[in-house]
């Protein structure tokens, strides 16, 4: 940063500050995960300055021919970790790769059929305020009342009611394994096409710890940065019948010129995540999720569902008397980053929520294990059940960023 301190320091001293952040405390956001060194380095090089309109071999703008390999690493390493026919990586987010894929494949007005946002789902996925609940008539399946979980009878008997174009699955706040299979015979009962989307889990999927979407529905599509610890971006699998309508909707559909230094940190993200020491993270993640949400059970705190099979849980604090925006800022204050969140049966606004989401994939990027898991559970029961108590807090923060001080910020790859 020695360029940048000179240039700009006001945006120096900002940028160092969030280091600092993120380096004293914990990073429980089930969305986010911190990323190599090589993939800063790849985000932050010389790949930015040219513009590459097209695809490898079809660019617009002559002097691609080194983008052209970069991005058809990016294409090969992806496919080969997921085992896909064809991979789309120009989209710059999730939510733009599951706009192509509708856009694709979908008419203004047909009827696309996914998960209730306050049960799980995701913006992009038909909420009213998202350009899906603008362009398509949406049908919402959430989970049973009771077990908090997926009923692919119930979804099934809503699919032959409703008779989608589109049927989604995948979510942003279910602490449960997805059955695509079920999700995509259901669409195949109805005539409908089957979308995935995994931009939590692609790293367990990609790893088997989850079951994987691709070669199983229709269309699969995810972000790189979660649990695939890359940049932020997003990007598109399919099988090869696909792929002209899936790369026409990306460009020249909806964008001009890719972020190059972005697909070329993906390339970078994709070849670390083929080597066997990330199923060993993704295992981990998982057992530090477990661990996590046991310890928070045993500390008398509710769990949407009970648990959880993947990387997050959701912790509901109707019997605490608290909301979701209470805790996520008392733990604020303790050094531990979480985001408030909608839970099944939801009464407040989701700008307050009754539910937290915590996630362990930055943690556990950083070297954390089981141990670190139980310290962090107990920690945060003892804020949120006394979420006015500043001593307490205080006292929290201090071990914290104690504990945080031991473990490297970059991932070792």
């Amino acid at each position: 940063m020695s360029y940048l301190a000179k240039s700009d320091p006001e945006i120096a001293n900002i940028i160092e500050k969030e280091r600092l952040r993120q380096t004293n405390g914990l990073e429980l956001i089930a969305s986010e995960n911190l990323v190599s060194r090589a993939v800063l380095e790849a985000m932050g090089s010389i790949m930015t300055n040219k513009y590459a309109e097209g695809y490898p071999g079809k660019r617009y703008y002559g002097g691609c021919e080194f983008h052209d390999e970069a991005e058809n690493l990016a294409r090969d390493r992806l496919k080969k970790l997921f085992g896909a026919q064809h991979a789309n990586v120009q989209a710059h987010s999730g939510t733009q790769a599951n706009m192509a894929v509708y856009f694709a494949f979908m008419n203004l007005g047909d009827t696309l059929m996914s998960m209730k946002l306050t049960q799980g789902g995701h913006l992009s996925h038909g909420a009213p305020v998202s350009f899906t609940g603008k362009f398509y008539k949406i049908a919402q399946y959430g989970v049973d009342p009771k077990t908090e979980m997926l009923d692919y009878g119930v979804i099934a008997e809503m699919a032959r009611r409703e008779k989608p174009k589109m049927l989604v699955c995948g979510a942003s706040a279910y602490p449960r394994t997805i059955d695509f299979r079920a999700f995509q015979e259901i669409a195949d009962e109805v005539g409908a096409y089957c979308m995935a989307d995994i931009a939590h889990i692609a790293g367990l999927c990609a790893t088997g710890i989850h079951p994987n979407s691709v070669n199983v529905v229709n269309f699969t599509t995810t972000t790189t940065h979660k649990t695939l610890r890359g940049p932020r971006g997003g990007a598109i699998m399919c099988n090869s019948e696909y792929s002209p309508a899936i790369d026409k909707a990306i460009f020249p559909g909806m964008q001009g010129g890719p972020l190059m230094h972005t697909i070329t940190a993906k390339a970078v993200c994709f070849e670390e995540a083929l080597k066997p020491a990330f199923k060993e993270y993704n295992k981990q993640i998982v057992k530090n999720a477990k661990v996590l949400a046991e310890t928070l059970m045993n500390n008398g705190l509710r769990l949407v569902s009970g648990g959880t099979d993947n990387h997050l849980m959701l912790l509901d604090f109707t019997a605490q008397e608290i909301t979701g925006l209470e805790a996520e800022t008392a733990l604020c204050r303790a050094g531990i980053t979480v985001n408030k969140n909608t839970i099944p049966n939801e009464t407040k606004s989701p700008f307050v929520t009754s539910g937290l989401r915590v996630g362990t994939p930055a943690v556990t990027s950083r070297g954390m294990k089981e141990a670190e898991m139980r310290n962090i559970g107990n920690w945060i029961a003892k804020v949120v059940k006394d979420i006015h108590n500043e001593a307490k807090i205080k006292e929290v923060s201090q071990q914290v960023t104690a504990m945080s001080s031991k473990f490297p910020l970059y991932p070792e790859i």
